[in-house]
């Protein structure tokens, strides 16, 4: 029996992003659920290219979001706000989902406490896409065996 003919021509293939683009897209578009007007965060928790868990810095459950009735402001960060990374975390957690092994993929680079949590939450990689002023990320993850990973959003910028 034959194989059905292509829709493309003979050696024509179709353009295709990176897994880990793919990915980093999905969280882009997470971000944009985003509650606190003064930074847009997403996060997508990745296991085996299956999503697991996302998650967009908001408010905390049952409380009114920041877009509503400002920010709280501690030494210039709004502390209103669980961050993405976390919440993706506690999605999983919530949900009863493992996330041991996983990678997880943030429009930004964790903030030191988020690390802490991705650290002992078992995830192995954290590919992120836009830096944050905290170097403290970058010791620990060498130190405690977490790749951390500059994902640019698209594979030309």
């Amino acid at each position: 029996m034959r194989p059905p003919p292509s829709i493309f021509p003979e050696g024509v293939q179709m353009a295709r992003i990176s897994w880990d683009h793919y990915f980093m897209a999905i969280a882009r578009q997470v971000s944009s659920r985003s509650t606190c007007p003064r930074r847009s965060v997403g996060a997508v928790i990745v296991r085996d290219r299956t999503i697991l868990s996302t998650g967009y810095n908001g408010s905390v459950r049952g409380m009114p979001h920041c877009e509503d009735v400002g920010c709280l402001l501690e030494n210039n960060h709004c502390v209103t706000t669980v961050h993405a990374e976390a919440n993706a975390i506690l999605q999983a957690a919530f949900n009863g989902v493992s996330i041991k092994d996983a990678d997880i993929y943030s429009t930004s680079q964790p903030c030191w406490n988020c690390f802490k949590l991705i650290v002992n939450s078992g995830i192995r990689r954290v590919f992120y896409m836009d830096a944050y002023a905290d170097e403290r990320t970058f010791r620990f993850a060498e130190a405690s065996g977490i790749s951390l990973i500059h994902l640019p959003e698209t594979p030309d910028s």
